[in-house]
């Protein structure tokens, strides 16, 4: 029989190494504050560097190029720092993050394609603001998506059903059970 220690914080696998605990999540506002700022950030430094790596390949293999980087990159700062998992993001959560990022996609292509079935030759400030409408709306499901079920590490997933914790029954005494024997 081994001597139990009083540390607990020793992982099994790494009996040496004390595991380190991981940080609490941020609230839903500073998430959202860090979804917009990691998300435009990235948007941003990728918007420059599409037309740079274009240089040296097509344009629409060096958009696809960015794109998936981007994503993973963002995926990246989702887990770690937007949602706060302590943990790097696995295979699983980098292609739900890419279907959200590809569900997001579809929206905004379907509102500029909706635009265009509406009105023949709109201009160019209502594509904007439809593009950029749309993308709002976009980015906000997907905020939602990977807080709620992508990087909702420990917490409940708002469609798991709560099941009430029932008491066990105790078994009820009687005067003949107590004097009896086994």
């Amino acid at each position: 029989m081994e001597p139990q220690t009083a540390d607990r914080t020793q992982s099994p696998s790494s009996p040496s190494l004390p595991s380190l605990p991981s940080p609490a999540a941020p609230g839903p506002l500073a998430s959202f504050v860090r979804f917009v700022v990691c998300g435009g950030g990235i948007g941003v430094l990728s918007s420059f560097a599409v037309p740079l790596v274009a240089m040296t390949m097509p344009w629409a293999v060096a958009n696809a190029v960015i794109t998936v980087a981007s994503t993973l990159l963002c995926t990246e700062l989702h887990a770690l720092f937007t949602f706060g998992t302590g943990r790097r993001p696995g295979w699983r959560r980098h292609l739900q993050s890419s279907g959200s990022a590809a569900a997001a996609y579809a929206v905004t292509c379907a509102a500029m394609f909706l635009l265009h079935v509406i009105q023949s030759a709109p201009g160019m400030l209502t594509e904007q603001a439809v593009y950029l409408t749309a993308s709002g709306l976009a980015g906000i499901g997907r905020f939602l998506v990977l807080r709620l079920f992508v990087f909702a590490s420990g917490r409940k997933s708002p469609l798991q059903p709560r099941r009430p914790v029932l008491p066990l029954p105790r078994p009820v005494l009687t005067q003949a059970a107590v004097g009896a024997t086994c």
